[in-house]
C-alpha cells in the first residue's frame, strides 16, 4: 500500500491565495428583508376628534362609499396618527378592534397635533358579498302580466209592462151554463148511482 505524504509548505502555498481572494477579492453580498411599504409616522403625532356631529365615523380605507365603517369616535377623542392619504382628505389612525388595529378616518372632521404624517396607501379593497342568482325562467312563471280587459258595463234590465186581464163577456147570458148548476147535476147523479148500488146489493 503507498503512503501519502504530506506537505506543509505545498498545502499552504494553495491554501493562502484563496482564502485571500474569498476574503478581499469577492464583492461583497448582503441579504436585505422587505422593507415595509409604509414609512412609520413620527412618534407623538395624535389626532383629536373635533366634529359637531355626535360622532366621526373610522372606515377600513380612505373612501366613504368603497370601504367599511369599522368604529366610531365620539369628539374630543383621540388617537394616534399613522399618516395620510395621497390628498390629504383621510388620516390613517390606530384603533383596536379594527382589522390590523388601523382605521381610517375623514380629516376634516379631526384636528392633528404638529408634525409631519407620511403618506400611506390604501389597503385593499374589499370583496363584495356573494348575490343570490335566481334562474330567469323560474322567475318568468311567477311574473303576473295584467290583461287590458274591457270592465263589464251597466245594462239597464228592460221595462217591465203589467200585462191588463180583460173578462170574457158572453155575448148571449142564456147560452152560458152557471157553474152550480153543473155541480148540482153531479151531485144528483151522485146520490142516484149510491141508492141503484144498494138496491142492488138486496
Amino acid at each position: 500500500m503507498k503512503r501519502i505524504k504530506f506537505y506543509p509548505l505545498t498545502f499552504a502555498k494553495l491554501t493562502i491565495p484563496f482564502v485571500f481572494w474569498i476574503l478581499f477579492a469577492s464583492p461583497s453580498t448582503f441579504v436585505l428583508a422587505q422593507q415595509p411599504t409604509d414609512t412609520p409616522a413620527p412618534q407623538g403625532i395624535y389626532i383629536t376628534v373635533l366634529s359637531d356631529e355626535p360622532f366621526a365615523n373610522v372606515r377600513m380605507g380612505p373612501s366613504s362609499t368603497i370601504y367599511p365603517k369599522v368604529g366610531i369616535l365620539y369628539p374630543g377623542d383621540t388617537a394616534p396618527a399613522l399618516g395620510r392619504s395621497a390628498g390629504g382628505d383621510w388620516i390613517k389612525i390606530e384603533y383596536p378592534g379594527a382589522p390590523y388595529n388601523q382605521g381610517w378616518i375623514y380629516s376634516p372632521l379631526v384636528q392633528v397635533s404638529p408634525g409631519a404624517l407620511p403618506i400611506v396607501g390604501p389597503p385593499p379593497t374589499p370583496v363584495p358579498p356573494a348575490t343570490a342568482t335566481i334562474d330567469p325562467t323560474l322567475a318568468a312563471q311567477f311574473i303576473v302580466v295584467p290583461t287590458n280587459t274591457r270592465l263589464p258595463t251597466f245594462t239597464p234590465p228592460p221595462s217591465l209592462i203589467a200585462p191588463d186581464y180583460i173578462t170574457a163577456t158572453s155575448a148571449n147570458p142564456g147560452d152560458s151554463v152557471s157553474l152550480a148548476v153543473i155541480i148540482l147535476a153531479l151531485v144528483t147523479l151522485g146520490l142516484i148511482g149510491f141508492l141503484l148500488s144498494l138496491v142492488a146489493r138486496r
